[in-house]
């Protein structure tokens, strides 16, 4: 019965008040009609919308997540490691998921740099069971839509330890601490290094090159690969390697490996084998409390309103996470990309989100990475139709959690 409940309870405040089939309610200008939504497990409910726009009919998918029942949870999904990329319906049923929605936008090409190979990992900071797995690249070097005003890389959404889902923004602090001072650390397993910078790739980088991040500069991502870089080896506290080029592979356990560029460069190149080194790195918040999971995007809703700026030209298949009910409604949307039916500008998306019932919402990756899946003990089922003919490979996604 409390289970009936919730998912009633999180519909009625998804319809603005409403059940579904009354009366409709409007969005971007346009006619939203919305199915019944269904139980996919407790706390969790899926749903359809359909909305008609001058150019066309746009058909979108909702999961609505109550984070007040103790039986919900929300975690990233990623494939083990920050530069790699799997299939949303891979990766919710890989951890068992109940629903799951892509995530960030990515390093999904380098045309700009030939020979360059794409890491594949996310622009913005990642936070996966508490775990702080990356931090943000600079602004100019991020792929998607132009960000608002005031906007940053390092805007996420978030669930704390409290249980409550929040916009923050996400700040690297760190240091590799030598005999002879503190080195700033500038990156945490980041695709793109900021100029003059070291950045700290651990474990959970995986085993992709590191010489993207040396290309760029912090406003303008198609600028040349700098020459000027080096990259030391630190395991268990101590310098083990030299060497002047990025390189590539797994680090190992126990070890990270620093990466600098120009004046960066210069710093590492000071050090030497046996020297000992501490490295420290933490991803601060302005919010309440740390988040147990965060995913970047940028803010399109802040306090039920789009925010100014955004894109009306732009029309694309779009993904959006949402937050309402003081914190403890989740909302997940993922628009189809089937053939015949349009995509929404950041702008509608936004309107499109607040009224459905989201006082604060991020625009995530869309186009072809829009993936909406349920899950249950048989695997995971794309909802919606990716744009591309087929689910595309992502960095990372936002996954639910509930215990039947």
């Amino acid at each position: 019965m409390r289970a009936v409940l919730t998912v009633l309870v999180a519909w009625g405040v998804l319809a603005g008040g409403g059940m579904a089939g009354g009366a409709p309610a409007t969005a971007a200008d346009s006619t939203l009609h919305r199915s019944p939504a269904r139980s996919v497990a407790p706390g969790v409910a899926y749903g359809e919308f359909r909305m008609t726009v001058p150019r066309g009919l746009v058909h979108g998918h909702l999961l609505t997540v109550d984070l007040a029942d103790p039986r919900v949870s929300v975690d990233l999904l990623y494939p083990g490691a920050v530069g790699a990329r799997s299939p949303v319906s891979q990766l919710a049923a890989d951890r068992g998921a109940v629903g799951a929605v892509n995530g960030d936008f990515f390093n999904i090409t380098e045309t700009q740099h030939p020979g360059v190979e794409a890491t594949g990992a996310s622009v913005g900071p990642a936070v996966a069971s508490g775990r702080q797995l990356k931090g943000a690249v600079p602004d100019g070097q991020r792929f998607g839509p132009v960000m608002p005003p005031g906007a940053t890389t390092e805007d996420v959404i978030g669930i704390g330890y409290d249980r409550r889902a929040r916009l923050d923004r996400l700040t690297l602090r760190g240091a590799a601490l030598t005999a002879e001072g503190a080195l700033p650390l500038r990156g945490l397993n980041q695709y793109a290094l900021p100029v003059d910078g070291i950045g700290a790739y651990t474990p959970q980088w995986g085993p992709a090159s590191r010489v993207r991040a040396t290309c760029g500069t912090d406003t303008d991502r198609a600028a040349p690969c700098t020459t000027d870089t080096a990259e030391v080896t630190v395991r268990h506290g101590r310098v083990t390697a030299l060497d002047e080029v990025p390189g590539a592979g797994g680090v190992a356990a126990g070890s990270v490996v620093l990466v600098g560029r120009e004046e960066g460069a210069r710093q590492l190149r000071k050090l030497h084998i046996g020297e000992p080194v501490q490295i420290t790195h933490h991803l601060v918040g302005r919010g309440p409390g740390p988040l147990r999971f965060a995913v970047g995007g940028f803010p399109i809703v802040r306090d039920d309103a789009p925010v100014a700026g955004l894109d009306t030209v732009a029309v694309a298949v779009r993904t959006s996470a949402g937050i309402g009910g003081g914190g403890r409604l989740l909302y997940l949307l993922a628009l189809d990309g089937a053939p015949g039916q349009t995509g929404l500008t950041v702008h509608e998306l936004a309107d499109l989100m607040a009224q459905l019932g989201a006082r604060d919402a991020m625009d995530l990756d869309g186009g072809g990475s829009s993936t909406l899946v349920t899950g249950d003990r048989y695997g995971a089922t794309v909802r919606n139709h990716p744009s591309g003919g087929a689910e595309r490979p992502v960095p990372n996604a936002v996954g639910v959690f509930s215990s039947r």
